[in-house]
């Protein structure tokens, strides 16, 4: 009948479940795929997880939710999750063993190598993907009870360069928004991000937007978001520091400079007037591919906005000179005034769920709570909180991703413990990633699935729980504390990641020192105590149950805060125009032009570009492949994007098998003609396995982030290349 058809949003199978499968109870739970942290309502029935939806009343996706976040329960039953230590033995073979014996063979393993190699000759390569409180323990556990010196996390892939930019230019790793920005903007810049596709929730939020904006993109890519753009700049790859600094030039003639913000928060004015001014919309027209009519446009409709907003992600991060790139976003939102105010700032939109949780407590790119390790008093700090000796904290910070790989090329790291991700997919140069991992004494892979890309190359598997079979916080891009819960058993002998460590804590003999760390919020408690009197202060927080009521809860909040009321929903930084420099001010960062690494030939002459594919996919498709409903959303087999110009040209044909080669591997893909990817341009979604065959393995000087999207490469039919060899 009509009223059992009716669908209920907001309802369990909006309100088309039988009576047999009904909950009997619902929680609200943080997603964990992406950064943007929206909230799911799970429908629970005998206390298992029986379905979502999403949370009408969360502030950040108020009742929204990508393809990915509907189908999260859905990756956690799948037939390849790791159940078991797998151990690889003498004959190459893996074979289950028991919890006791895999954790027996981790220590003896990892301090055998030590005491032959060295502390130093062990490393770990950590994540984005797991809980706040289990990165902690991780980076505790490796760097003060087992003596590591050199960790990274995945995060080095997708954040590090708004890290650094963020320290250089603010003092401290601060992105200032919050989402409602996006609705309170009457302009947005949107540089090197395709929003619609890698953000969908927050590209929602700009079409919530009423000031009927002005969208200005750049990008050598007419993607979805530039289709929408008000303003496309389809700039060539690799030239949006030049196109920066001539907008920048034009606001300054223009007079469009906030000249009392300039000078009474800010620093290093005349060194950058006087850098651009070489950078004329007239002298960058050509190296940019932008008319100089253009540039002046887009910086007038920036400089004369009400308020303006920036906002980048991989398309600036990952890049060789992407630090600068992302700093020179930040000086013009410094020098017309577009910070701390509803609808501005120069805003870096995190990938990872959980990246922002990597940068403040993964004890990688700096001290346990954004704490400095060369800085004495910091190291005691951290060791009062902690309870342990200062002399087990390191005095220098470890290597970088990039410098662990090259220390087991050089022989210097012989063990390697990587948890929840995948480099034998995602690093750079993946021909020479997975040469390098073979090359170790002994690899740990701590995953939820056995099949992964890295885990073929472990000598021990150990079988961690996903999300939504464990609980923790995540933070998210707009600096909101989240709470994820266990919904779900674990399969077979899977455990929480937190509880991997607790355990390995034990049988390295360093149990007591973490004697403290008996659950999550156990340790976010120690977590808070370390965050006291910093910048990402959350002493005000009560407990998990308090960012449960609250639907979140962005940092800071400091005790002093939580004094005079509960805290509001959105909050942003540098309202007052203090920075965390010590003398209050933000830097203006300028720097020379850096020339291509690899530029097009006659060999190699497409410039090949990569990036996010589809809002169905996810980084490596280690989930997301799990889902039938998700695999139908985007193409099986890895694609190459064509202009058809270059196609009739090759004689290549719509659907065709295409040969893209570099100088470091050659793949064989399906041609996608459109004209959305510019001539002599190609395009290849990161999410495929192959497309990192290509890459070209360099990085950023100040970051050390990986440059994923510019290397020069051949196309021609598969066909053809056949009959040449």
């Amino acid at each position: 009948m009509t009223r059992e058809l009716l669908l209920r949003p907001g309802q369990h199978g909006l309100g088309m479940t039988p009576d047999s499968m009904q909950p009997d109870a619902t929680t609200t739970a943080v997603c964990g795929y992406c950064s943007t942290g929206c909230g799911l309502r799970v429908h629970m029935k005998d206390g298992e997880a029986v379905g979502l939806t999403p949370e009408t009343k969360y502030p950040v996706n108020m009742g929204m939710a990508c393809p990915k976040g509907w189908e999260a329960l859905r990756v956690l039953e799948s037939s390849d999750r790791a159940t078991v230590p797998l151990l690889r033995g003498l004959d190459g073979q893996t074979r289950e063993v028991s919890w006791d014996r895999a954790l027996q063979f981790f220590t003896s393993r990892f301090k055998g190598i030590q005491k032959t190699h060295g502390k130093d000759s062990v490393a770990f390569l950590s994540t984005g993907q797991i809980a706040c409180e289990e990165m902690a323990f991780l980076g505790a556990l490796a760097k003060f009870g087992m003596g590591m010196l050199h960790g990274d996390g995945n995060t080095r892939q997708c954040m590090a360069t708004a890290v650094t930019a963020y320290k250089e230019s603010f003092g401290f790793d601060a992105p200032p928004y919050t989402y409602e920005d996006f609705e309170a903007s009457d302009c947005l810049v949107f540089v090197g991000s395709n929003l619609c596709v890698g953000h969908p929730i927050l590209w929602e939020r700009v079409l919530r937007n009423r000031n009927q904006p002005q969208i200005i993109v750049l990008d050598p890519r007419r993607t979805e978001t530039a289709m929408a753009a008000t303003q496309h700049l389809q700039l060539l790859p690799k030239s949006d520091l030049a196109l920066l600094y001539a907008i920048t030039q034009h606001i300054i003639v223009a007079g469009l400079v906030d000249q009392q913000f300039v000078a009474e928060h800010t620093s290093g004015y005349e060194q950058l007037r006087q850098h651009v001014a070489a950078f004329t919309p007239d002298a960058v027209a050509d190296q940019t591919g932008i008319s100089a009519a253009e540039i002046r446009r887009a910086a007038e409709t920036i400089g004369r906005a009400g308020a303006a907003s920036l906002w980048w992600t991989m398309g600036v991060n990952q890049s060789y000179e992407g630090t600068r790139t992302a700093q020179a976003i930040i000086n013009i939102a410094l020098l017309t005034g577009n910070i701390g105010r509803p609808g501005t700032g120069a805003n870096s939109v995190t990938g990872q769920c959980n990246a922002m949780g990597s940068r403040l407590w993964s004890n990688t790119t700096n001290l346990f709570g954004h704490h400095r390790f060369e800085d004495p008093q910091h190291r005691q700090k951290i060791a009062d909180c902690l309870n342990i000796d200062p002399q087990l904290i390191p005095q220098q910070n470890g290597w970088s991703y990039d410098r662990i790989m090259e220390g087991v090329r050089k022989g210097e790291i012989r063990g390697l413990w990587v948890v929840a991700t995948n480099p034998a997919h995602s690093w750079i140069e993946q021909g020479d990633a997975r040469e390098l991992l073979d090359r170790l004494d002994f690899l740990v892979v701590q995953d939820m699935y056995h099949s992964t890309e890295t885990a073929r190359h472990a000598d021990l598997l150990l079988p961690a729980a996903g999300w939504g079979e464990k609980e923790g916080t995540f933070i998210n891009s707009e600096r909101r504390y989240m709470l994820h819960k266990r919904v779900k058993k674990a399969p077979g002998q899977a455990l929480a990641d937190f509880q991997i460590f607790r355990a390995i804590a034990h049988y390295w003999g360093v149990g007591e020192m973490f004697s403290q760390w008996t659950d999550p919020q156990a340790v976010f408690r120690i977590m808070q105590a370390a965050s006291a009197g910093t910048w990402c202060d959350i002493t005000g927080i009560e407990d998990f149950q308090h960012i449960d009521r609250q639907r979140g809860i962005q940092w800071p909040w400091s005790a002093d805060s939580a004094a005079d009321g509960p805290p509001a929903t959105q909050r942003r930084l540098f309202a007052d125009g203090h920075f965390a420099h010590p003398d209050g001010r933000a830097r203006l960062i300028v720097d020379d032009l850096t020339p291509l690494p690899e530029r097009p030939d006659e060999y190699f002459p497409f410039f090949l570009l990569t990036g996010r594919g589809t809002v169905s996919q996810w980084h490596t498709q280690t989930r997301t492949s799990k889902s039938p409903v998700l695999r139908k959303l985007y193409p099986q087999q890895p694609y190459v994007e064509i202009h058809p110009y270059d196609a009739g040209r090759l004689n290549i044909q719509h659907g065709d098998q295409v040969a893209v080669a570099s100088r470091r591997g050659r793949v064989t893909v399906t041609a996608f003609v459109t004209p959305t990817v510019a001539r002599g341009q190609a395009f290849m979604p990161m999410h495929y396995e192959v497309t990192n065959q290509l890459t070209l393995r360099h990085f950023d000087p100040y970051s050390k982030q990986p440059s994923y999207k510019d290397c020069a490469v051949s196309l021609q039919p598969a066909a053809a290349e056949s009959c040449e060899t």
